[in-house]
């Protein structure tokens, strides 16, 4: 395509707030979960660091999907409206967010509305019926091409479970329901959208608009560039960012993106490759070079690193990212996850929660 960096005139126009959404590049996200935190009582273990989240300076705190679920850590929801979930009852859930507004750290729920389980079999045997639960969809709740009777996806196919298609009213009316109530009941400020490759980008536009989320994310994880015959990643990466670029683009930029351009290309220049860290116009090679205030960096999160390292940061390279990071403040959101930040709080001398240094 090119490139397509944002105007000047663009960026001024979602440098703060358009209809109450923040849309200024300085936020400082923490990731407050890995793969394997469901095993530890997760809510009460959260409330006891929430004072400390905020001495270090984080705006919101991204919590894993806090409905019940077919899978213990949360990205199988079933029954969107009962909170009582593999990380804590609905009222530990309560006191961890009440905690949060105390202390003026934003809760940003993880949004899974790709996919959903079924409780009965519905057209061809699958289970694709959604009785005896809030929002009982039939089987036109479900695409086609994921064995339901809706339209075909918009986007990509997250197989195995029945995908949500979104395409018809009566699902979105009852998405942004489920949505408002969790920002206007349960507490939530910030949304981050799950597998956002599997919808068109422009019902985010519509839940977000509707639901008015302070700040939102997508998870538009793309695949880089990469050449043969070795495939090591390619120094232009311009279309892959574009990718993203488009999608938020589509969003009506009320949405930003995870950064997962600046991920691949900080993965390799850290290991001696610095000359991957500008394009050819002098900019940042990633999402934050065309649309810093759109852009949220990161290095690793749950499926990148965690128990399951699909495509982990290098583990001894974390100080120089700690110096790209603090060094670049200014440009882009940033969100750093739970092992990471014991990690570097760790290597720079900084006990961990707190903003104390060792003597």
């Amino acid at each position: 395509m090119g490139f397509k960096s944002v105007s000047d005139d663009k960026l001024k126009r979602t440098e703060s707030f358009s209809d109450g959404v923040i849309q200024k590049g300085r936020e400082i996200l923490f990731q407050a979960f890995n793969w394997e935190s469901h095993k530890y009582g997760w809510w009460k273990n959260l409330e006891k660091k929430v004072a400390d989240l905020a001495k270090c300076g984080f705006t919101s705190a991204w919590l894993p999907p806090v409905t019940h679920s077919f899978s213990p850590e949360g990205y199988l929801p079933q029954n969107l409206y009962s909170l009582d979930s593999s990380y804590g009852s609905h009222l530990e859930l309560k006191a961890l967010l009440q905690k949060m507004d105390q202390n003026k750290v934003r809760a940003m729920a993880d949004i899974v509305i790709n996919h959903r389980v079924g409780t009965t079999r519905g057209h061809g045997g699958a289970y694709n019926r959604y009785d005896g639960i809030p929002l009982p969809w039939n089987e036109h709740a479900v695409t086609s091409c994921s064995g339901g009777l809706g339209s075909r996806s918009t986007g990509d196919n997250f197989h195995g479970v029945p995908n949500i298609d979104h395409t018809q009213a009566f699902v979105r009316k009852d998405i942004i329901g489920w949505l408002k109530w969790l920002r206007q009941s349960i507490g939530f400020q910030d949304f981050r959208f799950d597998f956002a490759k599997g919808y068109a980008p422009k019902f985010v536009k519509e839940y977000v608009e509707e639901s008015k989320p302070i700040f939102s994310v997508g998870e538009y994880w793309d695949t880089c560039n990469y050449c043969p015959p070795d495939y090591r990643l390619d120094y232009n990466q311009d279309s892959h960012r574009q990718r993203i670029i488009n999608w938020i683009d589509y969003t009506g930029g009320r949405c930003a993106a995870f950064d997962f351009t600046t991920k691949g290309i900080l993965q390799e220049a850290v290991k001696g490759e610095l000359w991957r860290l500008h394009d050819p116009q002098g900019k940042a090679p990633g999402v934050m070079g065309w649309w810093p205030s759109r852009s949220v960096t990161f290095i690793e999160n749950h499926d990148t690193g965690s128990t399951q390292g699909h495509w982990p940061f290098p583990v001894d390279h974390v100080m120089e990212f700690a110096n790209l990071l603090f060094r670049d403040m200014h440009t882009s959101s940033h969100i750093l996850g739970y092992q990471a930040f014991f990690m570097i709080t760790s290597m720079i001398g900084v006990t961990p929660f707190t903003t104390k240094l060792r003597n």
